[in-house]
C-alpha cells in the first residue's frame, strides 16, 4: 500500500488577496473545514497515514491546525460543540505529521523534490489542496491506490475539460488500455489550444514512483523558469511507466473565486441532506 502522502502548500494564493495577506490559502474554509483537511482527510481514505506539507513562510497555521489545542478543547469539553472536532481528532490521532520549508517558489516539481527527505524510499501520493475532489463511490486516491496496486508504476488523475480550458493545465496524450485508464506517452505543460494533444487535464491527484525524485534532479527548469513536475512525468512516459486515470467523482478548482464558491454552494446543499 501506498503510506505516504506529499502536499505542497508553499504557494501565495494570491487570487484571494487581502484574505490570504496573512492567512494560508489552504486555510480557506469550505463550510467549516479548511480546504487542506478535505485534502488530508481523502489520503487517510486512500490509506496514507504518513502527512508530509512542503510549507513556506506565513503557512504556520497549517501545523497549528494539526495538532492539539488544549485551550479551546479545554473550553467546549463536554459541550454539544465538541462534536465539531471529532474529525480532526481522528486525523491527529491516527496520522504522523511532518513538515519542511520550499525558501523559493520554483514550480510543483521543485515543491516535490524539496520533499524528497520527507518521503524516502517509497512510493507516495501527492495531493494539490486547491483542487477539492468528490469521488463516486470512493474517494479519487482511492480510486489511484487501486491502479497503483494494478500497475505499479505512477498514476495521475485527469479528466476532460473544455478545448478553450487546456491552456491552464497539463494536458496528456496517450493510448487507452482500459476504459478511462491511459498509457501516457506524452504530456504538455499549459499548451495552446492548437498545440494540445488532447482534451485530458491533469488535476491534483498524483501516484508517484520514488524514482521521481531522481528524474527532477537532472529535470531543466521548464515553462516561467520553473521546475515543471509535467516535464519529470514525461522522461517516466517516455520509459512506459506513466497510467493516467480518468477519474470517477468530481473536482472543484478552488484555487479560484468561481470554484471555490461552487465548492461552498455544493457542500452546503450536501449538509441539508443530512
Amino acid at each position: 500500500m501506498v503510506r505516504k502522502c506529499l502536499f505542497p502548500v508553499a504557494g501565495y494564493g494570491t487570487r484571494f488577496l487581502p484574505a490570504t495577506k496573512a492567512m494560508p490559502k489552504e486555510m480557506l474554509p469550505i463550510l467549516n473545514t479548511p480546504l487542506v483537511q478535505y485534502g488530508v482527510e481523502e489520503a487517510y481514505e486512500a490509506g496514507m497515514r504518513n502527512i508530509a506539507f512542503v510549507t513556506g513562510r506565513g503557512k504556520r497555521a497549517i501545523e497549528d491546525h494539526f495538532d492539539k489545542t488544549y485551550e479551546i478543547e479545554d473550553q467546549i469539553s463536554g459541550t454539544p460543540k465538541e462534536k465539531h472536532l471529532d474529525d480532526i481528532r481522528i486525523l491527529i490521532d491516527e496520522c504522523t505529521f511532518t513538515y519542511t520549508r520550499q525558501i523559493e517558489m520554483k514550480g510543483l516539481g521543485h515543491a516535490i523534490l524539496i520533499g524528497e527527505n520527507l518521503i524516502g524510499n517509497a512510493p507516495f501520493g501527492v495531493i494539490l489542496a486547491d483542487d477539492l475532489c468528490v469521488g463516486e463511490p470512493d474517494a479519487v486516491m482511492c480510486q489511484l491506490t487501486r491502479i497503483f496496486s494494478q500497475h505499479q508504476c505512477s498514476v495521475i488523475a485527469v479528466e476532460e475539460v473544455p478545448p478553450g480550458e487546456v491552456h491552464k493545465y497539463g494536458v496528456i496524450a496517450g493510448e487507452q488500455i482500459e476504459q478511462g485508464l491511459f498509457l501516457v506517452n506524452d504530456m504538455v505543460e499549459k499548451p495552446n489550444p492548437e498545440e494540445a494533444p488532447s482534451n485530458l487535464a491533469i488535476i491534483g491527484r498524483y501516484i508517484l514512483t520514488h524514482d521521481i525524485f531522481d528524474i527532477l534532479h537532472e529535470t531543466p527548469s521548464g515553462k516561467g523558469g520553473e521546475i515543471q513536475l509535467t516535464d519529470a512525468l514525461k522522461t517516466q512516459a517516455s520509459r512506459g511507466q506513466v497510467l493516467a486515470y480518468q477519474f470517477k467523482g468530481r473536482r472543484f478548482d478552488c484555487g479560484s473565486i468561481e470554484g471555490f464558491v461552487e465548492a461552498t454552494n455544493f457542500f452546503y446543499q450536501q449538509s441539508l441532506r443530512g
